[in-house]
């Protein structure tokens, strides 16, 4: 009965829940003046430890283990139990002529698949192989009031695995290591760019004012001031604030946030990583990025062959570096002579792909390729010649003032990666701001708001400067095999349920 009840679901009235069953039991051990939320024991082992420790010459060595019961079975005076703790499994053997009748008899009694419990005792290996503690001495150390998701299919009702992201950890060993890979990754590049001397810091969540990034800002205000303050959406105008200062490579990996839709992609608040790199430039830094995200794919995957969906996609060749209209002439059959300042808006109207009047040609071809080809970028992809309208704090290229100098990384249909040379002219910066202040004022509610105190900044000489930003949000999507970006944020962003 009680595998079937899902945890916070009501009882059917005329039966007695696996609830009212447990805090009968509550009841029971305070009345006998038993805790069932005693002070801890002391562990020594883990799960895991205890399996690679074990040899038939070390079955006298004494462990203490604790964690959650899995599985419970009790055969007369005999009982077999799973309890998982943060390593693994391992299967404990209890006896009633080992503990004696009262301490078997609170097993059989009291013990309920999920509480926590703590075990002493030593190991040996069954009939069957298995590696097992012989457990000695007891304690239960918490109790669980309800029944954990049916064992046969783990927590599959996706609402609760997001909501009560607990249970999922508990029950779906498969979700447990996606977040422990998740954590690798996140050493990975933490360790990577220590390695080259950059220096970790941390930015305010809090701005005056939302830059860095064409995104919808949160809003709040803070009632000591009387004054609106903003989530951030992006890192950047501080961080380049930083090597301003002298902090010639730095980083942060942390939150943004941005109000906008939800997708299997798109979480409000998610994590990414930025990093700045003086006297250095794009090409440069395109190099270290498939580097270092090559380097994270090796240590936490152990090939540079991954798969994700029915794709492997190849981290071990060179990543192609292609522009928009050579993406749209490869993916799309997309002739030359069509992106023609006299023959693209047809194309446009083709594709049902509305743009403003005053774009340009180099706007309207990255409009198509969005479209038309970025689905098609599976095995990692740079794309260069962005237009400098949608790149409003990179610097122009030298050979074109038309395209800015930066990239983005494409790996199986979705940016990984953003990154330019830093526009460092706080005269072309700040008329930059201007026009994007004008598109905000005409409706634009991604559009940047102009930013004084940062073109100060910049008047104090910001050095030649590369920047990136990695989402790691989905670097651990690709690398887990993870279609949805919920599966890998521990607690994602969900309408409340009384709405």
């Amino acid at each position: 009965m009680s595998d079937e009840i899902q945890p916070g679901t009501p009882a059917i009235p005329t039966e007695r829940s696996e609830h009212e069953i447990r805090m009968e039991k509550v009841a029971r051990l305070r009345a006998m003046g038993i805790e069932p939320w005693p002070p801890t024991e002391q562990v020594t082992s883990t799960a895991q430890q205890i399996l690679e420790n074990y040899s038939p010459e070390k079955e006298s060595e004494e462990y203490t283990i604790a964690g959650r019961i899995m599985t419970l079975r009790l055969h007369g005076k005999t009982a077999f139990a799973h309890v998982q703790d943060r390593s693994g499994k391992l299967q404990v053997y209890i006896r009633q002529d080992v503990l004696g009748e009262e301490q078997f008899s609170f097993i059989q009694q009291y013990i309920d698949i999920g509480d926590i419990v703590w075990f002493k005792g030593t190991s040996f290996k069954t009939k069957t192989g298995e590696i097992t503690l012989k457990v000695v001495d007891f304690e239960l150390l918490s109790k669980c009031l309800y029944p954990l998701p049916e064992k046969f299919h783990g927590l599959a009702d996706v609402e609760i695995r997001y909501r009560q992201r607990y249970l999922d950890l508990i029950s779906n060993p498969e979700s447990k290591e996606k977040f422990k890979k998740r954590s690798k990754i996140i050493q990975m590049l933490r360790d990577y760019l220590n390695s080259y001397d950059f220096l970790e810091v941390e930015t305010p969540m809090l701005h005056p004012i939302p830059g860095g990034a064409a995104a919808r800002p949160f809003v709040t205000h803070h009632n000591t001031y009387d004054m609106d303050l903003f989530l951030r959406v992006a890192p950047e105008l501080y961080l380049k604030r930083l090597v301003v200062g002298g902090f010639d490579r730095v980083y942060e990996i942390n939150r943004n946030f941005r109000n906008e839709g939800v997708s299997t992609r798109h979480n409000p608040e998610f994590t990414m990583l930025e990093f700045y790199m003086a006297y250095h430039e794009y090409h440069f830094i395109m190099n270290f990025v498939e580097a270092m995200i090559r380097h994270a794919v090796i240590e936490v995957c152990k090939t540079g062959q991954v798969p994700y969906g029915e794709q492997i996609i190849d981290f071990d060749k060179p990543f192609a570096r292609i522009s928009p209209r050579q993406a749209l002439a490869e993916y799309a059959k997309i002739r030359e002579e069509e992106l023609a300042p006299q023959a693209i808006d047809t194309l446009l109207k083709k594709h049902a792909i509305e743009m403003p009047k005053e774009s340009s040609v180099e706007r309207k071809i990255f409009a198509l390729f969005e479209k038309l080809a970025e689905p098609h970028l599976i095995h990692p992809t740079f794309i260069v010649d962005f237009p400098v309208e949608i790149s409003p704090l990179a610097k122009r290229d030298p050979k074109n003032p038309y395209l800015a100098a930066r990239f983005e990384l494409f790996v199986a249909g979705m940016e990984l990666s953003n990154g330019f040379n830093e526009l460092n002219d706080p005269m072309d910066q700040a008329e930059r701001f201007k026009d994007q202040a004008r598109q905000q004022a005409g409706g634009d509610v991604e559009a940047m708001h102009y930013d004084a105190d940062y073109v100060h900044a910049l008047e104090y000489g910001l050095p030649p400067t590369v920047g990136v930003g990695i989402g790691i949000d989905r670097l651990t999507m690709l690398l887990t095999d993870t279609t949805s970006i919920k599966d890998v944020i521990l607690f994602p962003t969900l309408k409340r349920k009384d709405l």
